[in-house]
């Protein structure tokens, strides 16, 4: 989480000061590409603000009326950070884009345009690299496409994604900058404007697909599940387990519903040792599992005779 934290200060100080800058060169040099360029550095900038506002509310304690905590705070403002790159980032930058190719203005001196985006590039390349290496650490052996689909940290991806969407904006912006300059064609300027917010609606929808999973409830991938059964079913007072839910609060903050038949025979101080003896391996794997319920069914003496008992560990 700390990764994470120092990986959205730095993007966020970052977009700031480029969005100054790349404002001041727009209303010099009149480029379309970059007032759109300047609204995306703006819209990243509010868009961080709002990240470290989940993390910072996130962390609340349970109360009355949200006894679990507050761990999904910071899903529900990663899915704002969604709209708003798609509402406001993609959405101007479009607009702009369209009304600069009805009403075309010719750059005469890209001077500052091309001083702005070297400078803007070195700058979102630091963020970018505060980024990847807050990502770095979730990868593993698996692809970055699958470690965006499995994490459940959304601010981890939301600023690599961020990131890589202005560079590559950056090059779009450039490219439509220098060839509008060379071949004396305003339209360029502002098909690079559209093409920009085409980009960030683009990733604005894959946000929000991906946040939405972690907004509405998510549990554990088949693979980690499949482990906390062999865990769990390989002690030898379980005899079965009938169900296993899982549910994240937060990407450190995780609740597991084991349904599961014990041996038979089993008296209740038994059943309670092996609860926490189950309790702890879990733990000792799972250090963000903070909440664990166990509902247990136990045959008794009688033949086709069975009762329920649950029994709850909670700490």
């Amino acid at each position: 989480m700390h990764e994470s934290k120092l990986a959205i200060f730095a993007a966020l100080v970052g977009n700031l000061a480029i969005a100054i800058v790349k404002m001041i060169a727009a209303v010099i040099t009149g480029s379309s590409a970059m007032v759109s360029e300047a609204i995306h550095s703006l819209v990243d900038t509010g868009n961080q603000g709002l990240l470290l506002l989940g993390l910072k509310r996130s962390k609340k304690p349970p109360d009355l009326e949200h006894p679990y905590g507050h761990g999904r705070e910071l899903y529900f403002w990663s899915f704002v950070v969604a709209v708003a790159i798609f509402a406001v980032g993609g959405g101007v930058s479009v607009y702009e884009g369209i009304r600069h190719l009805l009403a075309p203005v010719v750059i005469e001196d890209p001077f500052w345009n091309y001083v702005v985006l070297g400078f803007a590039f070195v700058f979102e390349s630091i963020s970018w690299f505060f980024g990847w290496r807050a990502f770095r650490t979730r990868l593993g052996k698996q692809g970055p496409l699958r470690a965006i689909q499995r994490s459940k940290d959304p601010t981890v991806f939301i600023v690599i994604l961020e990131d890589s969407a202005a560079i590559a904006g950056l090059v779009i912006a450039f490219l439509g900058v220098y060839f509008g300059h060379l071949w004396r064609n305003p339209y360029l300027d502002g098909t690079a404007s559209i093409l920009i917010g085409l980009l960030l609606g683009l990733i604005a929808v894959f946000l929000a697909y991906e946040t939405k999973g972690l907004l509405i409830g998510e549990g554990y991938d088949r693979k980690t599940l499949e482990e906390l059964r062999q865990t769990i079913g390989s002690d030898q007072d379980i005899d079965r387990i009938n169900r296993l839910l899982t549910l994240f609060f937060g990407p450190e903050d995780v609740m597991l519903t084991v349904e599961v038949r014990f041996r038979d025979r089993l008296t209740t101080e038994q059943i309670r040792a092996a609860v926490k003896r189950i309790r702890e391996k879990i733990r000792a794997q799972h250090s963000e599992i903070k909440r664990i319920y166990f509902a247990a069914e136990k045959m008794v003496d009688s033949p086709g005779d069975e009762k329920l008992q649950s029994h709850a560990a909670n700490d």
